[in-house]
């Protein structure tokens, strides 16, 4: 077949109609003008920029000055085409103070002494006052954001305290020495009869990390917690006399004290360790240090520098006296003696630390007998493979002995939270001797959580037995049981004092025979002396 052609002028129309559709659709060349629309400050304005400019430029342009904060859309380093919107959102940042007061807390103190239903105003409430700092976010003069950057207190609330009225029927009891106890952040004391009570401490804020009494019972020591963020001051320590009328509260010249405060014996003084603060669990770094300090006066003074304190040395080391002076250590990785006057650790016994996967550490509970010549303890024990020593969960009950240098287990699987309690000397089968407390946990492969039974036996082990609370009941929380500083007209043996269930207990240590004290279920802490 002949082909076809086209004719020469049809061929140069199309080549022109192409040639026009090309250059339409071609991009603005550099150097060209184009125009944009920008709305900025609350106008609409049309804009001639060079082909190629960016929305920073095109703001140049129209002479307009974004602020470091404003935004714009499309973005500031966006290239733009002819016919773009462009909108500038103007973004200011305010900082603002409030003044805001604290409303005080009402505490109601159940008191056993005063009649029920009576009450009693102990401390009138004071509002407290705190600086709040605001960062305001503002766009086109319209809030988008409020946040909180900055909180001072400027003045602490002082919370409402009120007694009300709680007498219980329990049979008063005479007792020897004084009972001290922590009830509701404020420390009571017994004289004479468990009906003789009276507050020595009111102000609502004890924490209960010591709460021990001089061994006359004359001066309570106690730690409160501190006014300051818990970051920067965890607690202050403290002394009272308890047979002022109108006790006054002597400062003691430390704070930050967890683990250790107590009495040193034959003397005016207090011994204690510290920690440092910290925002990270468990909240502290532990000095491993001690310092002792005269409730006569004067500034502290070392007797122990800080170190390391071995194994979990973070989470901190406690001590016990003797009733001679001499001073024992325990941290998660054994006991020992302190040199006081050299200021150097003598270790005695190494103790396998207990991984407890958490940020706490377990410290041996330690304990001396009154003759000073046995050193209880709570000991590590050993488990079967595949369990490794570290995270074995049993704990025997072991003693030291220096009068003929021996280390020897006397109760197996007693649990981590045993706190050995040598009584004082007594008159036993016509000698002197004492018996020993102790807590025998109720499920021995978790004694970290379970709950204990209290238990008494002979200085060698011999003649345990349980004493309360009883079989069928709930166990009592760990703590160290408490004996009575004398025998009790009446009784064949000696008391020993808990805590259960919020109240304060007294025990007969022969019979087991048990007599609640309180009923308000407010007490924490208890001592004897």
């Amino acid at each position: 077949m002949p082909r076809l052609g086209l004719r020469p002028h049809l061929l140069l129309l199309l080549l022109l109609t192409f040639a026009t559709l090309i250059a339409s659709c071609r991009s603005p060349q550099v150097g060209e003008e184009i125009v944009v629309t920008i709305v900025a400050d609350g106008t609409t304005r049309d804009v001639s920029i060079t082909a190629g400019s960016t929305v920073s430029q095109a703001f140049q342009s129209a002479g307009i000055a974004p602020g470091s904060l404003d935004q714009a859309d499309p973005p500031f380093y966006t290239v733009l085409s002819a016919g773009d919107l462009v909108t500038l959102t103007r973004v200011v940042e305010k900082f603002e103070t409030e003044e805001i007061v604290i409303p005080f807390e009402r505490q109601i103190v159940r008191n056993e002494t005063l009649a029920e239903g009576e009450t009693r105003l102990v401390q009138a409430g004071v509002n407290g006052l705190e600086e709040v700092t605001y960062r305001r976010i503002l766009e086109d003069n319209l809030e988008v954001s409020k946040t909180e950057v900055k909180t001072v207190v400027l003045k602490e609330a002082l919370p409402e305290i009120v007694m009300v009225g709680a007498q219980s029927s329990y049979t008063p009891l005479n007792i020897p020495g004084t009972i001290a106890y922590l009830a509701g952040g404020n420390a009571w004391i017994m004289e004479g009869s468990t009906a003789n009570r009276r507050i020595i401490v009111s102000t609502g804020d004890l924490d209960g990390r010591i709460f021990t009494l001089s061994p006359n019972g004359e001066y309570l020591v106690f730690t409160r917690k501190s006014k300051k963020p818990a970051d920067e001051e965890i607690n202050t320590l403290w002394a009272v006399r308890t047979r002022n009328l109108d006790p006054k509260l002597i400062w003691l010249q430390a704070a930050n004290v967890v683990h250790f405060a107590s009495w040193i014996p034959g003397t005016n003084s207090v011994a204690y360790s510290t920690v440092e603060p910290r925002s990270a669990a468990p909240g502290w770094q532990a000095n491993n240090d001690l310092y002792r300090v005269s409730i006569t006066g004067g500034s502290p003074r070392r007797l122990l520098s800080a170190n390391s304190g071995g194994v979990y040395g973070w989470w901190g080391m406690s001590f016990a006296y003797a009733p001679s002076g001499v001073l024992a250590y325990s941290r998660p990785d054994g006991i020992g003696l302190v040199d006081q006057d050299g200021g150097y650790l003598k270790p005695l016994l190494e103790i396998t630390p207990l991984n407890t996967h958490s940020d706490w550490a377990w410290i041996p509970p330690l304990a001396w007998s009154a003759d000073g010549k046995n050193l209880y303890f709570v000991s590590h024990a050993s488990a079967p493979v595949p369990i490794t020593s570290e995270e074995s969960p049993y704990f025997d009950l072991s003693a030291a002995s220096f009068s003929n240098e021996a280390n020897v287990s006397i109760i197996d699987s007693t649990g981590m939270f045993a706190y050995p309690s040598p009584s004082p000397i007594q008159q036993i089968s016509g000698e002197k001797s004492y018996q020993v407390a102790y807590l025998q946990s109720i499920f021995i492969e978790q004694s970290d959580t379970s709950r204990y039974r209290l238990m008494v036996m002979d200085r060698d082990g011999s003649n345990k037995k349980m004493l309360f609370p009883p079989s069928d009941s709930n166990g009592i929380e760990p703590q160290a049981p408490i004996w009575a500083p004398a025998d009790i007209e009446g009784q064949t043996n000696d008391f020993l004092a808990v805590v259960y269930q919020g109240n304060l207990w007294l025990v007969d240590s022969g019979s087991g025979e048990a007599y609640q004290v309180t009923g308000d279920g407010l007490i924490s802490k208890i001592d004897w002396k």
